[in-house]
């Protein structure tokens, strides 16, 4: 897991509740990385802080909210490549879902 200071606990949307905002220099863990679409930014999910269905349109935190040791930044690069390595096979894909039939 990477450790991660908030670096900025400003401008949250309304939608977030002030219980679930990062706080200035406080240390948080990130358990996984995306990419968040169309604003093709970088968040994460975080252990401490779970934005829920009061949080809704927002599910993750922005990467830009958070600083990085050199040691921590190279764990997260790794963490962020972890994170989309998706190298399944179709045996593999199908062992984990379920085919349906559509409707037509």
């Amino acid at each position: 897991m990477v450790k991660a200071i908030c670096i900025n606990d400003r401008d949250f949307p309304e939608e977030i509740p002030t219980q679930k905002r990062l706080k200035l220099g406080e240390q948080y863990t990130i358990l996984y990385t995306l990419t968040v679409l169309p604003q093709r930014e970088i968040a994460c999910d975080i252990a401490e802080i779970d934005l829920d269905e009061s949080c809704d349109p927002y599910k993750f935190f922005s990467l830009r909210r958070f600083g990085f040791t050199q040691e921590e930044i190279i764990k997260l690069l790794q963490l962020m490549k972890d994170c989309t390595d998706t190298d399944f096979s179709l045996d593999e894909l199908m062992s984990q879902t379920e085919l349906v039939e559509q409707d037509t």
